[in-house]
């Protein structure tokens, strides 16, 4: 197989480097590396997800699903301090990056997995999940995500995730409605959507 962000084992030479990163007024540093997504710092999607989020009316626990380096999870467990934050990536690389970067930004309430996605955890478990998901992986394993968010979410829960509009956003849009969540545009541009999907 081809060496992808997705893969757990990523075999690009690790050559990690820092940056920093401002989002609505807040600036956070990180550390990236090659052989995880967007290595070259914050994606023009990730950055229009986390200016376009919301917190959810429920209470509990935020996910970021396939977190690479860990800036969305990160940025949200900073304007978010009262919620525990679980960021979980398939990528041995993105996990231990996302650990590192969670530790030095100050982010005590988040926690790093190496899982595929929403796999195991429980039943109505989180009040928000964020993604941009790994749609390079193809839509078999995007759509496993959404099914996975509406089983792990509460009432009142909300999914937020970025697509652009020829990775599939109207037929994740479609998707998301068939499996029962309210579907708002939160924000478009330039191609990408925000989708906030919420579970009633």
């Amino acid at each position: 197989m081809a060496d992808h962000y997705y893969s757990k084992k990523p075999s690009a030479a690790s050559s990690p480097r820092e940056l920093k990163e401002s989002v609505l007024g807040t600036e956070l540093s990180f550390t990236v590396d090659s052989g995880v997504f967007s290595k070259g710092g914050l994606d023009f999607g990730s950055r229009l997800l986390l200016e376009s989020l919301e917190e959810a009316k429920a209470e509990g626990r935020l996910i970021d699903a396939g977190c690479g380096w860990g800036p969305i999870g990160i940025f949200a467990a900073v304007w978010y301090p009262a919620r525990p934050v679980l960021m979980v990536d398939v990528n041995e690389r993105s996990v231990e990056l996302s650990r590192r970067n969670a530790d030095r930004n100050g982010a005590t309430r988040a926690e790093v997995r190496q899982q595929d996605l929403l796999e195991g955890l429980d039943d109505d478990s989180a009040a928000m999940i964020v993604s941009n998901p790994p749609v390079r992986a193809g839509k078999e394993v995007v759509f496993r995500l959404y099914e996975q968010a509406w089983r792990v979410l509460k009432q009142n829960g909300t999914l937020t995730i970025v697509i652009q509009k020829k990775q599939g956003a109207p037929s994740t849009k479609a998707k998301l409605e068939e499996l029962g969540f309210t579907v708002e545009t939160a924000a478009k541009k330039k191609g990408y959507f925000i989708f906030r999907a919420e579970k009633h």
